[in-house]
């Protein structure tokens, strides 16, 4: 090796050698990481977290929550979840269980700080007196579709927001930071939603799926038939005609469905009933303009308002 040679290594040797132990001493990225099983929990941890949480969802809006497969895709980021945030009341009970047992992470199994289930937090509608499988998909924690109403988005809010500080102590000023200034913006929204709503109070509405308990709720809507002659169960021509015969003694101002369900029930009762079909994004990304919480609420709003006109 010639002298210049060897003064080369030397110095690039004496440059490195600092920068090396530099990187090595910096941290891993210290996001939080957060495995969402819905929409709506992704959407309120980012919103909760900002920058201090990396966040992936497991569904998108345009699917089933309750019909999704354990893809080893989704036990591989359960495996790297410091938290697990999910809806509970058995909405993921044929996919969840699986996801945590096979991933073998300790922090997000059921009962530790890292599993989440919205549900706890909030008033369950149509909680069944007694089980009966032979009534379709009935989950006994009562109807699991909490996200339709946004005062419940406000009670978990309220949960998530000290549960990631409790992972992440060390950021535990900006978490409550977040909060507050969600609870904010969310509270304005709110009183903004509910003056904008008033003309829909008392309508009654046709249900694709009893998914929508929960807006019916607040924004004081009856529904008067469900599509479905039992959770989960695809209606007949029959049950559907049933259903227009029923409403002419009992009419409804509309037809609801969500975005992720096949609209051909829905459609075919608009078209013989002679009443509007809407379709509601139903959580985060089930339209267009539901890019994120406050766009959900906007968008839903808008859509059965124009439906809703007389």
């Amino acid at each position: 090796m010639t002298r210049l040679h060897r003064s080369s290594s030397k110095w690039a040797a004496l440059v490195l050698a600092p920068l090396a132990c530099l990187f090595a001493a910096a941290p891993a990225s210290a996001a939080l990481r957060v495995f969402a099983c819905e929409p709506e929990w992704g959407a309120l941890a980012q919103e909760l977290g900002g920058k201090l949480v990396e966040v992936t969802v497991a569904t998108t809006a345009l699917q089933d929550p309750h019909q999704i497969q354990a893809k080893p895709s989704l036990i591989a980021r359960t495996r790297n979840a410091d938290l697990v945030a999910c809806t509970g009341a058995e909405l993921e009970i044929g996919w969840l269980p699986q996801l945590l047992q096979q991933s073998g992470n300790q922090k997000v199994q059921a009962g530790q700080p890292g599993n989440f289930a919205a549900a706890d937090y909030v008033n369950k509608l149509e909680v069944p007196t007694q089980l009966d499988r032979s009534q379709g998909d009935v989950h006994a924690a009562g109807n699991p579709h909490i996200q339709t109403d946004p005062r419940n988005i406000a009670r978990v809010a309220e949960a998530l927001g000290p549960r990631l500080a409790q992972l992440d102590p060390a950021n535990a000023a900006e978490y409550a930071r977040l909060q507050a200034d969600f609870a904010k913006r969310w509270q304005e929204a709110m009183a903004r939603w509910n003056t904008k709503a008033a003309p829909l109070k008392g309508a009654s509405v046709v249900s694709q799926h009893k998914g929508f308990a929960y807006l019916y709720d607040w924004l004081s809507l009856k529904e008067v038939a469900v599509l479905e002659p039992k959770p989960g169960i695809e209606p007949t021509v029959s049950h559907l005609q049933g259903v227009q015969a029923a409403l002419k003694g009992n009419p409804a101002r509309m037809v609801i469905y969500a975005a992720y369900q096949d609209s051909r029930p829905s459609e075919w009762l608009s078209k013989n009933a002679g009443i509007p079909a809407v379709k509601l994004p139903f959580t985060v990304g089930g339209s267009d303009a539901a890019k994120d919480l406050f766009g959900l609420f906007d968008d839903t709003l808008d859509r059965l308002l124009t439906a809703g006109k007389p």
